[in-house]
């Protein structure tokens, strides 16, 4: 009698857990849904017009397809673009990306990827829009969720394709959210999460967490606690895990700052950190989406981290408005816009409290001002929306590619090129493929496009034959004789 006691309670508790996801989906607030539901339209779209013109502004697309397909296959982290046997956990600290795994699984492309990431920014558009409309009104909080979806930040890193930083839009927003509405347990649970997205993640949970602390003075070791924890994983993640897994015993990242240089002459080197043309573009694109007022608020102080080490770093592309980088910038930015219009509201100066009424006008009309010069202004132009000349002829040549063949191209084809076999970049050393493909059209080749792929496979690959099987629309396809 017990034991049929027990096995009828079970529908009963999946029934009551299904009803209580749906009443909290039904709590959201309509203007949530919108915002989220039509941003995440215009970015799948236009990411959908990407694909299919071939528009592919990196390797890391095809790299983060075959890491999710290798976690689809229940495998480590292999990936063969970035090396014969490289371990893509020994590059960067993600293992967060392993939820990729029964993505793919079920639908294997590397369009997948891109709208996995779409749907994330989405999911923080929706938890960003329901805190202001919460808490700044309906409409102005619709505005708000807009402005943060359409961002500068958010449309370059759509732009230029997957990264493992989509995974850290919806934690920062849930841990933001949670420290304007006082859940301390949410706000360091969501927090801690995001050291597993990417090592430099551990400095943002340190400067999170003593703000936390700060806000939360009366129970400050929870947010003492989560900054050491932010700040073991960076250490642990880049002086263990990453040497560990990586094929060089090393970080491969170590070099980017010099750290010996900044301790001897940190005066210096902060002028120098502030001299650069693109790094003031980037602070001022911040001032101007957070329309100043976001500096009211401690969220502020999360930002400086990863401002902090971009701008120390030597690499150019650290330092500007393009890329990915300042992704994780923006649900802070607005999240800390969201928290100083409260406070603004109750300050003793009148001239805040009518800038905090005016300031969520201001925001929007600079994000509508940026979108001309914005990825998302190509939706405008008709060209953007048709398929590649040469798509036909591309899939003509990949049908010619046995399944699970090896096989070495540039960077334009080997998203379409992962699901069915094993690739390779042309740029590496590699064991010799079984088919070298070249693209007449791709730019990872450089300003000079073999002539002859049988005369550059075979010179590449000294004492191996290969043959021409393909040659058409610009594609040349050869194959290994064996």
């Amino acid at each position: 009698m017990i034991l049929e006691r027990h096995h009828a309670t079970q529908p009963n508790l999946v029934v009551r857990g299904w009803c209580g996801a749906l009443a909290a989906l039904r709590r959201q607030p309509a203007e949530a849904w919108v915002v989220a539901g039509v941003v995440t339209a215009l970015y799948t779209i236009f990411s959908v017009t990407q694909w299919n013109r071939f528009d592919t502004p990196s390797w890391d697309l095809g790299i983060f397809t075959q890491l999710a397909k290798a976690y689809a296959g229940f495998d480590a982290p292999i990936v063969p673009i970035k090396g014969h046997g490289f371990n893509l956990l020994g590059d960067h600290f993600h293992p967060l990306l392993v939820i990729l795994g029964p993505v793919y699984a079920l639908f294997p492309s590397g369009l997948t990827l891109l709208v996995f990431q779409n749907l994330l920014v989405g999911w923080s558009v929706l938890i960003l829009t329901r805190l202001a409309v919460h808490h700044v009104g309906r409409v102005p909080g619709l505005f708000l969720g807009a402005a943060y979806g359409l961002s500068w930040g958010i449309q370059a890193a759509v732009a230029v394709q997957f990264h493992e930083v989509a995974l850290a839009l919806p934690l920062l927003a849930l841990a933001l959210e949670a420290y304007i509405e006082g859940r301390l347990r949410t706000a360091v649970v969501a927090g801690a999460l995001l050291v597993f997205v990417k090592e430099d993640m551990g400095l943002t949970v340190f400067a999170f967490g003593l703000v936390l602390a700060w806000r939360f003075r009366r129970r400050y070791q929870a947010g003492l606690g989560l900054a050491v924890w932010g700040l073991a994983w960076v250490v642990l993640s880049v002086k263990v895990i990453l040497p560990a897994l990586n094929t060089g015993g090393t970080y491969d990242y170590s070099d980017r700052i010099d750290v010996n240089a900044l301790l001897a002459n940190p005066v210096g080197t902060v002028i120098t950190m502030m001299t650069v043309v693109e790094k003031y573009e980037t602070l001022w694109l911040l001032c101007l989406a957070g329309g100043f007022l976001f500096l009211l608020s401690p969220l502020a102080a999360v930002l400086l981290p990863t401002l902090i080490w971009r701008f120390a770093a030597g690499n150019e592309s650290y330092w500007g408005p393009d890329w990915h980088y300042n992704a994780v910038l923006m649900p802070i930015l607005f999240a800390a816009l969201i928290h100083a219009i409260l406070r603004a509201r109750e300050s003793r100066r009148g001239w805040l409290r009518s800038y905090s009424a005016a300031v969520v006008p201001v925001v929007s009309v600079v994000a509508l001002m940026l979108l001309p010069g914005q990825p998302l202004a190509a939706l405008a132009k008709p060209e953007t929306f048709q398929q590649s000349p040469r798509w036909d002829a591309a899939h003509r040549m990949m049908d010619e590619i046995p399944s699970g063949a090896a096989v070495e191209s540039g960077v334009l084809l080997m998203p379409y090129l992962v699901p069915e076999t094993e690739v390779y970049w042309i740029g590496n050393e590699n064991p010799a493929p079984d088919y070298l493909v070249v693209d007449a059209e791709d730019w990872s080749w450089g300003p000079t496009r073999p002539a002859s792929a049988e005369q550059h496979a075979e010179e590449t690959y000294p004492g191996e034959n290969y043959t021409l099987v393909f040659d058409e629309a610009g594609y040349q396809l050869v194959k290994r004789e064996t």
